[in-house]
């Protein structure tokens, strides 16, 4: 019965998550907390393991949770529903393309989905930022008034530095993925 839960889970995050990996992490964490499998910490660690390891976050990120929750057997079960659903949606979506290319209702619904895929991947940039460079929530006066305890100085200066390196000097989210994790393994203990 917890295979099938689990596998029930992920298919249901893989059927109604549309925008990729980054909009599915706070369904995935919602689910994750329901059934009591880790704590948001542990969760923001796995997302972090999801985002050096090759592969879809979401996919990387199911795998790790199946496996947390009941090892190998978990980790399939659990890829194996967060997948199935987009092969089965993309199978069908090939077979009525050419019907729906120009179809002006399919476009509008694609128009409406498209801002709530931005609000989605917002919500998992808030959720990685409060268990990441903050030590709590992103919306309150400590972030102004208690700076000093609620900001995690050296994470803010990681995620400051990327962001310089990434959009001013070009460099690759591969190169820089790595540059942390080497600068984290040797100051970070």
């Amino acid at each position: 019965m917890a295979y099938f839960n689990l596998f029930y889970m992920f298919f249901k995050i893989g059927m109604f998550s549309f925008g990729g990996g980054y909009a599915m992490l706070p369904l995935i964490f919602q689910s994750v907390q329901d059934f009591g499998i880790m704590s948001a910490a542990e969760f923001s660690r796995l997302v972090a393991i999801s985002q050096v390891t090759p592969g879809p976050i979401a996919v990387n990120a199911a795998t790790f949770v199946g496996f947390q929750y009941r090892g190998y057997l978990g980790a399939a079960v659990a890829t194996a529903g967060v997948a199935l659903p987009s092969l089965l949606l993309i199978l069908i979506t090939m077979h009525f393309m050419k019907i729906f290319q120009e179809n002006q209702s399919v476009d509008a619904v694609l128009k409406g989905i498209r801002p709530a895929t931005v609000g989605l991947i917002a919500s998992a940039v808030i959720f990685l930022a409060e268990n990441s460079i903050l030590n709590g929530p992103v919306f309150t006066q400590d972030l102004f008034t208690n700076y000093r305890e609620h900001i995690n100085l050296l994470p803010m200066v990681f995620f400051l530095a990327t962001i310089v390196l990434a959009g001013k000097f070009k460099i690759s989210p591969i190169k820089l993925t790595l540059l942390a994790g080497l600068i984290g393994a040797v100051v970070i203990r």
